[in-house]
């Protein structure tokens, strides 16, 4: 036995290997052309033929040596039908019969062609077409052709043209045997078997990577064939199915996976995506789609979720969405502190912001700016780059609020959403959760925010996993929440997780300082946004004495208001109003205050309730009547005053 190798290129550490097997004269020719591809390729050439060819093979597959054989006929066809790895014949080519005929007729007349398997019907019609006396043989086997040539023999064939075997048995009857294959004939199969063998290492790459990705995967991965039986199964799988992963190849699905049904799949080639199904006493989430090879379904793959990381998923996405929905705008540096009493506020909320995490209770009339200085105190704080979430806890009735807050399970209630939802804890995970109206929180639901913030952690209504939460509350009330823990409408232990850091936002009344810069922003804003910005100057002129001269129960939500009646007014009459005209569209939305009750003598005042009980008292009489006058249009009503929806049915209460 005898091989040879041709130079190994030391650029190409994974150059395929390209076994040349022949036990005849083709041996020659394989060794003549495989240095001419060395740098593509490894040739390594065995001067072998069937069984010990066979075996020679074998083992260089075990020592992954081998990447394609390159053989010819009878010995070919055998090494074909007993390797698993590719076999590439050197085929016969027109020229190389030609060129062999020649040959062969320079040396008698009396030829005959031996041909492996079968002699084609065009060989038949050249012979023909050219006059040439041939006789044709094929041959199956080495003992096979022995045979022909041993009949043709006694026929009086004198030279015999076939392959090297047939030609080498040529010789050992006493003819001449003339060698069929050519060099351009070897070449052309050197480069089929490179191109299979570059072909095969790709796709065992890409199969190899494939493999990697789906073993390492958390979810389960099964794919079966058009029986139903699995090709390919990862580790997930195997441990959801509680089976080892070896032995479970060519397993009927249903034998390892008995609740997993491959429905449709298989019969009809559709997809199935989000089905829920049983697997050892445990849900979970089947996706099924087919597989296909060209046009054709070769079989279908499951892809299996466990239910818990899917649904920390899907948390995780929807608090992100949260996050990316609410944002703080505004930061301490753009509230208007002319004053000295919000130039304290500022400083004392930049202190609260960057020196603690704690929880802040923003105290301050309604419309002082309370969510403005939240906003503020988040932006400053280190929880800026997450979200800022705000909740009015007097704008949704108790059940409602629940949900918000918390977020509810699949089929907690009627009308819940399929999947469930997050609540406001979860979108507000890492950033600040914003209460304001806290005081107006039900009993029942108190006890709900307690826990969450004692323990860091909430359920979602109707369920039962407790889901960890980092957030900073801040809230916010124009309520004496210490009056209301004595009266029992708001629980102390509450009272006092939320009463750790404090910020007073002072009324407008109390900062006037501050009207002229607030003014002096707000009325042109509101111009601009009218089409009329370039009566700004001359409006302000004529608001501003009317303006400091006002009260400002509504603070600056009401300033707000009255920046828009006073654009609108411009807008109308195309002109800046006058200051008696802005005097008329302040008194618009002042409440009507009466300081003395209506058996009160002129010049006495009352003295049965509270300043603060008069004002509330005087604000919703001025809530009922603006309501009266728009014939019960509650959007028209707080258009007027200057107020939300949910201030008004509270003055209103």
């Amino acid at each position: 036995m005898k091989h040879f190798s041709a130079a190994r290129s030391p650029r190409n550490t994974i150059e395929p290997v390209i076994c040349a097997i022949s036990g005849y004269r083709l041996i020659e020719i394989f060794r003549a052309v495989a240095p001419d591809v060395s740098a593509r390729a490894r040739v390594e050439v065995a001067h072998l033929a069937f069984d010990q060819a066979l075996a020679h093979v074998r083992g260089q597959i075990a020592r992954q040596r081998c990447d394609v054989v390159l053989a010819s006929g009878s010995n070919g066809s055998y090494l074909r039908s007993q390797l698993s790895i590719p076999v590439v014949l050197v085929k016969v080519g027109g020229y190389d019969l030609m060129t062999a005929l020649c040959n062969a007729r320079a040396l008698s007349d009396r030829i005959a062609v031996v041909l492996h398997r079968e002699v084609s019907a065009e060989l038949i019609r050249f012979a023909q077409r050219f006059a040439i006396d041939l006789q044709f043989r094929a041959y199956e086997t080495a003992e096979d052709a022995r045979l022909r040539v041993q009949e043709l023999a006694a026929l009086g064939v004198q030279v015999v043209v076939g392959a090297g075997m047939v030609a080498d048995l040529a010789q050992q009857a006493g003819l001449t045997g003339v060698f069929l294959y050519s060099t351009d004939s070897v070449r052309h199969a050197v480069e089929d078997a490179i191109a299979i063998a570059l072909a095969q290492r790709e796709e065992k790459s890409q199969r190899t990577q494939l493999d990697s990705v789906i073993r390492h995967l958390s979810d389960g991965v099964v794919a079966v064939d058009m029986r139903g039986r699995i090709t390919t199964i990862n580790p997930a799988a195997a441990r959801m199915a509680g089976r080892a992963i070896e032995g479970t190849v060519g397993t009927p699905l249903q034998q390892v996976f008995s609740g997993l049904l491959p429905g449709e799949v298989l019969s009809h080639g559709a997809a199935e995506l989000g089905r829920v199904d049983e697997l050892q006493g445990r849900s979970v989430v089947v996706d099924c789609v087919p597989l296909h090879d060209a046009d054709t379904q070769t079989g279908a793959v499951f892809t299996l979720h466990a239910p818990g990381p899917l649904e920390n998923a899907v948390s995780r996405l929807r608090a992100r969405s949260h996050r990316r929905a609410n944002t703080a705008r505004y930061t301490l540096d753009q509230l208007v502190a002319v004053s000295p009493a919000m130039q304290a506020v500022v400083k004392r909320c930049e202190a609260l912001a960057r020196s603690s995490d704690a929880t802040v209770l923003i105290r301050g009339e309604s419309g002082s700016g309370k969510e403005v200085v939240a906003q503020g105190i988040h932006q400053a704080s280190r929880r800026r780059q997450q979200a800022f979430v705000a909740l009015n806890c007097g704008a949704f009735p108790p059940n409602l609020l629940e949900s918000e807050l918390f977020g509810y399970e699949e089929g907690a209630f009627t009308g819940a959403r399929r999947h469930g939802k997050a609540g406001l804890f979860e979108a507000a995970n890492g950033g600040t959760l914003f209460l304001d109206e806290v005081g107006e929180m039900p009993l029942q639901l108190q006890t709900r925010l307690l826990r969450a913030l004692q323990e860091k952690e909430i359920t979602r209504v109707g369920g039962v996993d407790a889901i960890p939460v980092d957030v900073r509350i801040i809230a916010a009330t124009h309520r004496d929440l210490f009056a209301m823990v004595g009266q029992g409408s708001f629980r102390e232990d509450l009272f006092y997780r939320l009463y750790i850091l404090e910020v007073v936002v002072p009324p407008l009344r109390e900062r006037p300082e501050d009207l002229d810069a607030l003014a002096a922003m707000l009325i042109p804003a509101a111009l601009v946004r009218a089409s009329v910005g370039h009566l700004a100057a001359e409006a302000l002129q004529a608001a501003l004495p009317v303006l400091r001269g006002h009260p400002w129960p509504g603070n600056v939500r009401e300033l707000e208001n009255v920046a828009e009646r006073i654009a609108m007014a411009c807008l109308i009459e195309q002109a800046a109003p006058r200051t008696p005209a802005v005097a008329a569209l302040l008194g618009a939305s002042r409440p009507s205050v009466q300081e003395a009750g209506p058996d009160t003598a002129p010049g006495q005042l009352s003295t049965e309730h509270s300043l603060p009980q008069t004002r509330r008292e005087h604000e919703a009489q001025r809530a009922r009547s603006v309501l009266q006058a728009c014939g019960g249009d509650k959007e028209a009503a707080v258009q007027i005053l200057g107020i939300s929806r949910t201030t008004l049915w509270r003055k209103l209460r």
